[in-house]
């Protein structure tokens, strides 16, 4: 009998448009595994929130290969080992996985290599992003640094090839391997249950996240104004599905290509995810150190101060005393996620109101965020700083109070602080200012003309 071939899991949970789970499929019987590492990434292991979803995932992942005749092998423990073990216990001779680029997931792979020796081969196939990272090239042959001619270059190669659909039936081995149960990974919160909100607002899984795209396409035209309107649910919300790799990009641009130019612009925010891997596959530290050097000197507020770490506090838990930041971050809390054009205030504010540095603030997001992506996460984080390759300018600060009156915003902090729910426009946005802020709900903790004043100052010295 033709000798099993592994399938390696990591953040492409899906069945169809993956091709490892395909080449594997095509020659034989397969072992379908996933191994919790949390040694290799060391302190970027996932996340609490990203953990929830983790569980869902595989749970859903499980039973879609059951169907086709298979099953997923859970292992946990450093995948190099563990990978040797499968292979020396079963006579695998290949091992099928898709590229990743994070840091430690490229360290992984030169160390699977090196530790199958000759046992075995790690193949490995693409199908995470649009176009592999370091695929594209600027006309002195280097990788984009910035974001519109990678862009332009990106969009001249598309669409992607149609999408594969998954095998029809998984052969399985004679033996399976020994494998781990779900549930006593602990994955999942208890005492207490602070998921309760995302078991409501999420379907995990392949079949999940074909469910958001299929509800998305009804408005993704409307996507360019509905980006920035939080109180509208005109956004895809496909982020951690695409972060879990429970569906492709390719998938989804292939969806939407027949809508032209009206969902241009979204098309563009799903090339930006392409983008920030290119970023990280040049500067793997990106999330640990600003890339331009002069912020390596700016003067944070010292998180260790009491004041400081009361002020951090207030905004991780929605009490800074500015409705649009707080309901922010609640829905953060309550789901595991934010509207887009909210996390940018709220990002905004940590670094500029209240001159944190923006790593405490893409750290709190890494635990907290059911999509957090080391790439797309601190990304986003500089650009906000100012601190990135390509990035907003530190001196445009966000007027919070501003963006959420322009915006729209009433009926989305009335959804998420409730101390305000019985107050109309425009009082919502800032009810110290108008005089009719309930007492339960935190004054300011500084106001913005002081926060933007102490802001520029400390640029000054960096400028």
């Amino acid at each position: 009998m033709t000798e099993p071939k592994i399938v390696w899991f990591r953040r492409d949970l899906r069945l169809s448009d993956q091709a490892a789970l395909t080449a594997a499929a095509q020659v034989g019987p397969i072992i379908p595994v996933y191994i919790l590492d949390d040694e290799t990434p060391k302190h970027r292991k996932m996340g609490a929130a990203s953990r929830w979803w983790l569980h869902q995932s595989l749970d859903r992942l499980d039973a879609q290969l059951r169907q086709k005749g298979a099953r997923l092998v859970l292992r946990r423990g450093e995948v190099a080992t563990v990978l040797t073990e499968i292979v020396k216990s079963t006579g695998a001779r290949e091992i099928h996985a898709l590229h990743h680029y994070e840091p430690w997931w490229r360290n992984a792979e030169k160390g699977v290599r090196k530790a199958i020796g000759q046992d075995a081969d790690l193949i490995l196939h693409d199908g995470n992003y649009l176009l592999p990272p370091g695929t594209l090239k600027t006309g002195s042959g280097g990788e984009y640094k910035i974001y519109t001619p990678f862009w332009k270059s990106l969009r001249e190669r598309m669409p992607p090839a149609a999408s594969v659909p998954a095998p029809e039936l998984l052969e399985p081995p004679t033996d399976w391997p020994e494998s781990d149960e779900l549930d006593g990974w602990n994955l999942l919160p208890a005492q207490p249950n602070w998921a309760t909100g995302f078991e409501t607002d999420w379907t995990p899984g392949e079949q999940g996240a074909h469910d958001n795209l299929d509800d998305f396409i009804s408005k993704a035209t409307q996507y360019d104004e509905g980006r920035n309107l939080p109180s509208e649910e005109l956004v895809s919300r496909l982020s951690p599905h695409l972060h879990f790799g429970e569906i492709s990009p390719a998938a989804i641009w292939n969806r939407l290509a027949g809508e032209g130019s009206k969902v241009e612009i979204y098309l563009k925010e799903l090339v930006w995810r392409d983008y920030a891997q290119n970023v990280i596959h040049q500067f793997p530290q990106y999330g640990s150190e600003s890339y331009r050097e002069k912020f390596r000197q700016f003067p944070w507020r010292e998180i260790a101060s009491d004041e400081v770490r009361r002020d951090f506090d207030a905004w991780c838990h929605g009490r800074t005393g500015y409705p649009i930041v707080d309901a922010g971050m609640r829905e953060l809390w309550a789901t595991g996620w934010m509207h887009n054009r909210v996390r940018m205030i709220a990002a905004s504010f940590l670094i500029k109101h209240l001159l944190i540095d923006w790593r405490e603030g893409e750290q709190w997001f890494w635990d907290t965020l059911v999509d957090a992506d080391y790439a797309s996460n601190t990304v986003n984080w500089q650009w906000v700083s100012g601190t990135g390759v390509d990035s907003n300018m530190f001196v445009r600060i966000m007027a919070p109070l501003t963006q959420s009156e322009k915006f729209n915003a009433g009926d989305y902090i009335r959804k998420w602080v409730p101390e305000l729910a019985e107050l109309d426009d425009p009082y919502v946005h800032d009810p110290e200012e108008h005089g009719c802020k309930p007492a339960n709900y935190p004054s300011k903790i500084i106001g913005h003309k002081a926060a933007r004043a102490r802001a520029l100052d400390a640029y000054a010295v960096v400028k």
